[in-house]
């Protein structure tokens, strides 16, 4: 009985259409080859409702760094950034994010 219980408190709501686009264009730019080549073209689907498009290309149109070109021909847009400076305090590592090493407890 506790199996059916659990069951019913561990449904799963269906993804928004902006949660849907937001993931699948973090996904996209966080990719390995966009990261190499500091470019990504996303494209619109059909899928994409005008209202989540629209304010999903806001954000990213406030992201300092971020140069946008859109295509008017496949609905689609271009994002492309440099990497960021040796001076710049983004790039800098933090010694709390190094590695500690511990010996094993056992």
């Amino acid at each position: 009985m506790a199996r059916a219980d659990k069951n019913k408190t561990q449904e799963r709501k269906p993804m928004s259409g902006i949660e849907r686009l937001t993931l699948r264009v973090s996904n996209m730019i966080n990719h390995p080859i966009a990261q190499d080549r500091k470019t990504v073209t996303i494209h619109r689907l059909e899928t994409d409702g005008d209202r989540e498009w629209e304010e999903v290309m806001g954000v990213l149109a406030e992201v300092d760094g971020i140069d946008m070109t859109f295509n008017d021909e496949d609905e689609s847009v271009t994002l492309s950034w440099e990497a960021p400076a040796d001076h710049d305090p983004r790039a800098q590592v933090h010694e709390e994010f190094d590695a500690v090493e511990e010996p094993a407890p056992f």
